[in-house]
């Protein structure tokens, strides 16, 4: 049985699994601000962690995140544990949005949000990670800083993305949406706008 992480109500209309990043446990800050922001609008939220996370948790080491292959065992078994996909959108932070995208449509789930999409490591555009997003069916949000060294606007525009997948931009925001100190912008600020974002797409 998987470990969840809950917030919100649980007899909430839809329920937003999350999983996290390679580098980050279910738990870090971001995380924690982003389902607690999610639960005061009446969403559920379920964290979990990838077997190298819980390993690390546990002491056991886990600093290199698991194969492909057990990521999405990993999702499998979550998505199976919380009773299904009729009223479960999937996602999450990077590593974890990218896993929950390449089971989305075989789980048929009702949605799939990604909290900073890595469309390619930083540095190297050659690396595209996007040739499964061309034809997901599954509808999507994509919530990005514009300072993403992940995938910046300019980008993204030059990619074949499927019609079910939709981005919000959030301005000056990195990879966890922070922007720079002088911006005139704050992280508190691209967080409730993720969150606001992300909070309308799943009511729709």
């Amino acid at each position: 049985m998987t470990d969840f992480l809950f917030n919100g109500p649980p007899d909430a209309a839809v329920t937003l699994a999350l999983a996290h990043g390679a580098g980050g446990p279910m738990d870090s800050p971001f995380l924690n601000r982003f389902a607690e922001g999610l639960a005061a609008r009446s969403v559920r939220v379920a964290r979990f962690e990838f077997p190298y996370m819980h390993r690390r948790r546990e002491g056991g080491g886990g600093r290199v995140p698991d194969r492909t292959p057990v990521l999405l065992d990993a999702w499998r078994q979550a998505i199976g544990d919380l009773g299904g996909a009729a009223s479960l959108a999937i996602g999450g932070k990077s590593l974890g949005g990218r896993m929950a995208s390449l089971v989305a449509d075989e789980m048929g789930v009702r949605a799939l949000v990604c909290l900073g999409y890595p469309f390619h490591p930083p540095g190297q555009l050659d690396k595209l990670r996007t040739a499964h997003l061309e034809a997901l069916q599954t509808r999507t949000l994509i919530v990005q800083g514009t300072r993403d060294p992940f995938g910046t606007p300019d980008e993204v525009a030059t990619y074949s993305l499927s019609p079910a997948i939709r981005i919000v931009w959030l301005e000056g925001g990195d990879h966890s949406w922070k922007p720079p100190a002088r911006s005139g912008r704050t992280e508190a600020g691209n967080l409730a706008e993720g969150i606001e974002a992300v909070a309308g797409f799943l009511a729709d």
